[in-house]
């Protein structure tokens, strides 16, 4: 246990302090801070606090103002485990530096420090409005190497050289240490697995002002529907649209845990139901991963988290059973199965058979007074046989609903087309459209990216766009050697335990195995998912995506997210003459009412390729048949790693 739950570095003082510092003084601060540190690292800290104080002392003979800027070691991020090795405040910029006991970077070691960099600027409070500078030192290097990749790479030796170089260029108001290490400072976008943990334990997210301004004008227009559905005793329809990764799912999960609930509930036999709201998902993974971190925080996670097809055979019997909550989530609502589908699955004849849409518009009609469902629609991601009628399933479902007179639909402009063939009340309403992608931090194009790789527009309007993605921080990599890229998200995320990383791939895909994918159905059907994006790596069950042993598929990847995937390509879509092709694809010979499968496999490799948060790494085995594949992808504007990433 640290003895100042308070103190977030192992070092702070102004460069004259850390100049005459003793270095042996040094690092005993900074053992006392890290807890557990290995000899080695006792060892780095020996090694390169001398230079860095030479250093120092050399920027403040060239600078004199600079005896005020301010030396931090081992800061660690909050709320986070991990720790940049130094961070200097100038009054230029905000300086990170990583320390490697190298003579070469590799792309691992480029990409961390620029994480760094990124998180710092898009989540600390202080760091908003000023540089933050990557810098790699690699040393045992000498001199400034230049930048690679827009990270400063330079040998110890270069170190003042880069600082006097920025304050001479120019000076701004200064972040004092104070500042940076304020309390709340930094509030980093969390996880949607972590976001869940939060919603359980405390009610709701920490307060992060980008998420925040970009999903707040939902959750509050939604909260004015479903208070005015209480007062007016009246049903209400309500669907969110969004990008991959713009929210949704969190503001489903702050709808569901919002506190004025408990005080709209209208009691059934003198009982007040306990519950007010419930969020409803199809995807199974979801809603295993969910309830999993709902059990291990303590909890029942079935209360708020439940799949969609148990709740439709709880209340689709004859007993025509009344839910208990008011206001229903149904996630990913894009996905809801056709009549078509549910006879399928069923054995019902399709003439009789209901949609998922059909039967929840029933359900809410059987609760007393008022009930709002909220559907929350992902964009471009049906990737299910039965779940191709899209989103306008609930507007048929209204519509020929015999107390249809009841309800109102709310949607954000867009949808305006589901509504021309429709005699029912609705508004269009801008703010239930979530635009801005939140889980890949500054990387607000990807989905834009991933959209223009995926149809035919020219590599090289792509790599503008990759350019864009680069600069926030978004890194895309490729490689045709499995254990290259598995080197690098070991290497690149080694001192982030907390990371997710994991191997996914298509289910379609029939050659990936013989090359060590795993993603062949018995493999994918043996995957624990909740285990597989929450454990760490050392969990004596050795489920943890992060030991890049087992696979999981599109079906097993949606609605949830990694810090980094690791996408091995298959055969199933396969960039051929100048256009994609889905020739080699596997499965669909049984779905007779498939009504697009090209369709369905972009829409698999869409979702694939919108997972990561911090990067996207494609692993393409080496068969000559997806040689044009490789090509399109690193000319649109992925990186190719080499040996000994």
């Amino acid at each position: 246990m640290r003895p100042n739950p308070a103190v977030v570095c192992g070092w702070q003082s102004d460069f004259l302090t850390f100049r005459e510092a003793a270095p042996a003084y040094v690092t005993a601060s900074l053992n006392g801070f890290v807890e557990g540190a290995s000899p080695e690292q006792i060892r780095a800290w020996k090694d390169s606090i001398p230079p860095l104080q030479r250093e120092v002392g050399e920027v403040i003979a060239a600078v004199p103002r600079s005896e005020q800027y301010d030396a931090i070691l081992e800061y660690e991020l909050p709320l986070e485990s991990r720790r940049p090795d130094v961070i200097f405040l100038t009054d230029a910029a905000v300086v990170v530096l990583e320390l490697k006991g190298k003579l070469y970077p590799t792309q691992a070691d480029l990409d961390q420090v620029e994480a760094y960099a990124r998180d710092l600027t898009c989540y600390h409070q202080a760091c908003a409005s000023v540089p933050v500078v990557p810098i790699l030192v690699p040393t045992r290097s000498r001199g400034d190497q230049g930048s690679v990749n827009g990270v400063r790479v330079v040998g110890p030796d270069g170190i003042d050289g880069v600082l006097a170089e920025m304050s001479h260029a120019g000076t701004r108001p200064r972040i004092t240490a104070a500042e940076f290490l304020a309390p709340n400072a930094y509030r980093p976008l969390p996880t949607l697995v972590a976001a869940a943990r939060e919603l359980f334990h405390q009610g709701d997210i920490r307060p992060i002002h980008r998420a925040r301004a970009a999903t707040d004008p939902a959750v509050e227009h939604i909260a004015q529907i479903v208070h005015e559905a209480a007062r007016t005793r009246s049903r209400h329809l309500i669907l969110l649209t969004g990008v991959p990764g713009a929210g949704k799912t969190l503001v489903g999960l702050r709808v569901v845990h919002a506190h004025y609930l408990d005080d709209l509930v209208v009691p059934r036999s003198g009982v007040t139901p306990s519950v007010p709201a419930v969020y409803l998902s199809g995807n199974g993974p979801l809603v295993d991963v969910l309830q999993y971190e709902f059990r291990q925080a303590g909890g029942g996670g079935k209360t708020f988290v439940r799949a969609v097809r148990d709740y439709v055979r709880t209340y689709s019997g004859t007993r025509a059973r009344v839910p208990s909550e008011h206001v229903l989530v149904f996630d990913e609502a894009q996905r809801a199965w056709d009549r078509q589908q549910i006879a399928t699955k069923t054995d019902i004849a399709v003439e009789s058979a209901k949609s998922e849409p059909e039967h929840f518009i029933e359900f809410a009609e059987r609760i007393p007074e008022w009930s709002v469902v909220l559907g929350l629609v992902g964009t471009g991601q049906e990737i299910h046989i039965g779940e191709e009628a899209g989103t306008g399933q609930w507007i048929d479902a209204v519509s020929s609903s015999p107390l249809a007179s009841q309800w109102t639909v709310h949607a954000p402009p867009k949808l305006s087309g589901l509504f021309t063939e429709h005699v029912v009340a609705h508004r269009l309403e801008p703010a239930l459209n979530l635009d801005q992608e939140l889980r890949f931090h500054q990387a607000s194009d990807l989905h834009k990216f991933v959209e223009m790789v995926l149809g035919d527009t020219d590599p090289a309007e792509v790599r503008d766009v990759a350019r864009l993605l680069a600069s926030a921080g978004y890194h895309l990599r490729i490689t045709r050697d499995l254990e290259v890229a598995r080197s690098y998200l070991r290497s690149r995320y080694g001192e982030n335990p907390q990371a997710r990383f994991g191997l996914i791939a298509s289910s379609r895909d029939r050659d990936l195995e013989r090359f060590g994918v795993p993603n062949d159905f018995q493999s994918t059907k043996r995957v624990r998912f909740g285990p597989w994006y929450s454990d760490s790596e050392d969990h004596p069950d050795g489920r943890s995506c992060r030991l890049l042993r087992d696979c999981v598929t599109e079906f097993g990847a949606q609605g949830l997210e990694l810090d980094a995937v690791l996408l091995a390509w298959g055969t199933d879509f396969e960039f051929k003459n100048g256009s994609w092709s889905d020739s080699n694809a596997r499965g669909y010979k049984r779905g007779t009412h498939v009504r697009d499968p090209k369709q369905l496999r972009m829409n698999a490799y869409r979702v694939m390729l919108t997972r990561g948060r911090d990067a996207t790494v494609v692993f393409l085995p080496p068969i000559g048949g997806l040689d044009e594949t490789h090509a399109r992808l690193v000319g649109s504007g992925f990186l190719e790693l080499r040996g000994g990433e």
